[in-house]
């Protein structure tokens, strides 16, 4: 255990920042727990940190005393109209990595006017948990690779960056496919934790401005609509505009802005 004293100016008594357990830390003031720092590895090998502290104070010395056991580099993501976090992470050296847009997304075919849309000819829709693994695998690097060649792949969502393997299929089953008979055209991948998060839809650069994004689009929200949920969530990095064109053509609204920091 780690323990810096330092006075806060909260109370008489000196308030200490302790490693509590691995990559966990907490900020006390006498008995009472003012702050808590605690940092993760997402699965694709980076590792993120966060605080939640009382003062401004607080913050920076749960950051000083992380940020002197922890590796490089650190990454952490913060809701832009958050200034006060963001400005905390800013004075601990973090600077802007990426900004993303957080859209609400309906899901009922009836606003989204996907109602009516299918596949392009050839092409049908696989449902989730249904794909298989060789073929999604094989698609996954498949545009990954285009994507590299292109934008790069540090423009897609945060959780999707290439992985230390340089496999970003996590979980199979979230992924449904559009098909062809010898392969697989695109993916679109639905997360249900708090709430659903599309959390990537991409297609091979050679089957793009056929419709399949707006088929499997049609069929994801379709099959959240269909199990009573009525809103979806998705986040588009800023310079994606073909995305957001995607999005906002169905009644997508744009809620926040998220940013990723990185030190």
């Amino acid at each position: 255990m780690n323990t810096k004293p330092f006075s806060s100016g909260l109370s008489n008594d000196a308030v200490t920042v302790t490693r509590v357990a691995d990559r966990q830390w907490h900020a006390l003031d006498d008995d009472l727990v003012v702050g808590r720092g605690h940092a993760e590895h997402r699965p694709d090998g980076r590792l993120f940190v966060s605080i939640d502290a009382w003062h401004d104070a607080i913050f920076d010395r749960l950051a000083e005393a992380m940020l002197a056991e922890l590796p490089t580099p650190l990454h952490t993501v913060v809701d832009e109209a958050d200034i006060e976090l963001t400005a905390g992470w800013r004075r601990a050296g973090f600077a802007v990595r990426r900004r993303e847009w957080e859209y609400a997304v309906p899901t009922d075919p009836r606003v989204t006017g996907l109602e009516a849309v299918l596949p392009p000819p050839g092409v049908t829709i696989v449902p989730a948990g249904q794909a298989e693994d060789a073929l999604l695998r094989a698609l996954d690097r498949a545009i990954r690779d285009e994507v590299e060649d292109t934008v790069g792949w540090e423009s897609m969502p945060a959780e999707v960056i290439q992985r230390p393997a340089g496999d970003t299929v996590v979980d199979p089953s979230k992924y449904a496919v559009a098909a062809a008979p010898d392969r697989y055209l695109g993916l679109i991948r639905v997360v249900r934790v708090k709430r659903p998060r599309i959390g990537l839809i991409a297609v091979r650069a050679g089957e793009q401005r056929r419709g399949v994004a707006r088929a499997l689009l049609a069929h994801a929200l379709g099959t959240l609509h269909s199990s009573g949920t009525t809103t979806a969530w998705a986040e588009v990095h800023e310079t994606n505009r073909a995305a957001s064109a995607l999005f906002e053509g169905i009644g997508a609204r744009r809620m926040s802005s998220n940013l990723e920091l990185v030190r």
